[in-house]
């Protein structure tokens, strides 16, 4: 056989094992984001989240050796999602009023979409950051510094009216984030299993409203 035949059937074999191991490290994660929602770090196991994922412990282990190292992938998939959707809001050259509306529609549709994710990051924080706060503090931070330069460039173009910009995304995250976090005591309040799409599109002309409003711009 030809060497070059040679050398494409081992790269072909090479990549089919490198998507199969992809695909099932992120079965894996699928099932780890659920299970730590439910559960919490500490009543979480390996073997429940191998179970789940139709492998046995001894197979996930291989993937992923301890408890630890699976939660630090989960929190970095959660952590990279949602930093994606909050990048949205550091462009000052767009109109306030239009990156606000994106910002707010993006972080409710996160929460729809993935509710166990964020309730993973929320009881994590909860608990005291103490084994996901120094990459908290390591990516989060400079990203909302950033932003707040953003909200500083703007009040002093007068495109938006003062305000404390730090507080102002503290405020949008947590009217967003609730969606997820506390999503099953919105539905008993409104006497339903779950929250329904129109429940979020309500939320985000309500919250978009409100914070167009706080930095002196008409809805």
């Amino acid at each position: 056989m030809a060497t070059k035949t040679v050398n494409a059937l081992r790269t072909a074999t090479i990549k089919r094992r490198v998507l199969n191991r992809d695909k099932l490290e992120a079965d894996i994660v699928a099932e780890a984001v659920r299970v730590f929602a439910e559960c919490g770090y500490e009543g979480a196991s390996i073997a429940t989240v191998a179970d789940n994922a139709g492998l046995s412990k001894q197979n996930l282990m291989y993937y992923f050796p301890t408890k630890q190292a699976l939660y630090q992938r989960v929190l970095d998939g959660v952590l990279d999602d949602w930093l994606a959707r909050m990048d949205r809001l550091a462009d000052p050259a767009q109109d306030p009023r239009d990156v606000l509306r994106a910002y707010i529609q993006a972080k409710l549709k996160f929460s729809r979409e993935q509710p166990w994710a964020s309730r993973v990051y929320a009881m994590e924080v909860i608990s005291g950051a103490q084994l996901y706060g120094e990459q908290i503090q390591k990516r989060v931070v400079p990203l909302l510094r950033k932003d707040i330069e953003v909200f500083e460039r703007w009040i002093s173009e007068g495109r938006i009216g003062a305000i404390n910009a730090t507080h102002l995304l503290f405020a949008i995250w947590a009217m967003t984030q609730s969606y997820a976090d506390f999503a099953t005591q919105m539905a008993l309040v409104l006497n339903r299993k779950q929250l329904a799409k129109k429940d979020f599109d309500d939320a985000e002309l309500m919250i978009t409203n409100m914070v167009l409003a706080a930095v002196a711009l008409p809805a």
